[in-house]
């Protein structure tokens, strides 16, 4: 037996923006970074991104959210309170997240008043990297999650805000959202879909940025339905590589989908469709989030490695 003994992060990393920034922007990292907040994924944009006269650690998208990472390697202070701040005022950022060695009281708590009293759509997070080791053995890095918005307060205000100042159907189509987020949860973890809005969509990210794995529910045409969908200046030749792959694609999914290429739109939509499925009928919504579910991990086993190898 041997004793577990926690290091110093300058053990491992002498500087921050030329060692920690680096490895933390890694891919690996940066999916055990989002696996430990529960969120979608984080794919990166930039490292060292300038906001105005100054230098954002880290600049990631959450589907087609700006997510900011400020990291320290010692313990925090004032400055990076407010570099946080300014940075997703800068960028327009949806999740802010403050990565330290550890967490003064007073900035854990500042955090979490800004979870409190802000918006839905605006996020906090205080994350302490530890670094282990055990007797000679290499070094373990753990995201230690300090602060993080309570999901469930901030759905339920939203949905109190949505009833005072949306229909009954957008609603009915937050509540759907939500229920289906819970079914996820149980059924298919992996898949972590953003925040349930009032609207016929759903947004779920699928590693990259431009392209997103949303849910429909559409009520005037009453169906449900899955998106692949494309936006961008490369949308177009994307989906020519796509359409080129379309048997392979069809034959591991096990079944056809709606390819549309959406020649009038700086956008393309590669679906799949559960006709004649209204949310309005709630006695079917166990029906309708089986279907979802099963369909939708599957077009995210199948699509996300092709996705993320087009050029």
């Amino acid at each position: 037996m041997s004793k577990l003994e926690r290091v110093p992060l300058r053990e491992a990393w002498k500087h921050e923006a030329s060692d920690f920034t680096p490895w933390l922007a890694e891919t690996d990292n940066l999916n055990a970074l989002a696996d430990a907040l529960g969120i979608s994924e984080l794919v990166l944009v930039a490292t060292e991104h300038w906001v105005g006269d100054f230098k954002l650690d880290i600049l990631c998208t959450d589907g087609d959210e700006q997510v900011i990472i400020e990291n320290q390697l010692e313990k925090t202070n004032h400055t990076h309170l407010g570099q946080i701040i300014a940075y997703a005022a800068g960028v327009g950022a949806k999740k802010v997240i403050w990565a330290a060695e550890s967490f003064r009281p007073e900035h854990a708590a500042a955090l979490q008043f800004l979870n409190e009293n802000t918006t839905g759509d605006l996020n906090f997070f205080a994350v302490e990297v530890e670094l282990w080791k055990i007797g000679d053995s290499p070094l373990a890095p753990k995201f230690e999650v300090v602060v993080k918005p309570n999901e469930w307060a901030k759905a339920g205000r939203e949905q109190a805000r949505a009833a005072a100042v949306t229909t009954p159907t957008k609603q009915l189509q937050q509540k759907f959202w939500i229920a289906l987020i819970d079914h996820l949860a149980t059924k298919a973890p992996q898949i972590r879909p953003q925040k349930p809005r009032p609207q016929h969509w759903l947004n779920n990210s699928i590693g990259r940025a431009g392209f997103a794995l949303n849910l429909t529910a559409n009520t005037r045409d009453q169906r449900l339905g899955i998106e692949l969908w494309i936006s961008g200046a490369q949308a177009k030749q994307h989906f020519a590589n796509l359409f080129s792959q379309k048997q392979d694609i069809e034959t591991k999914l096990g079944f056809e989908l709606d390819w549309q290429e959406l020649p009038d739109a700086k956008a393309v939509r590669i679906a799949l469709w559960y006709p004649n499925a209204s949310i309005e009928e709630e006695h079917r919504w166990g029906e309708y989030v089986d279907w979802l579910t099963q369909r939708l991990v599957k077009m995210d086993a199948v699509l996300r490695p092709i996705v993320k190898a087009l050029p």
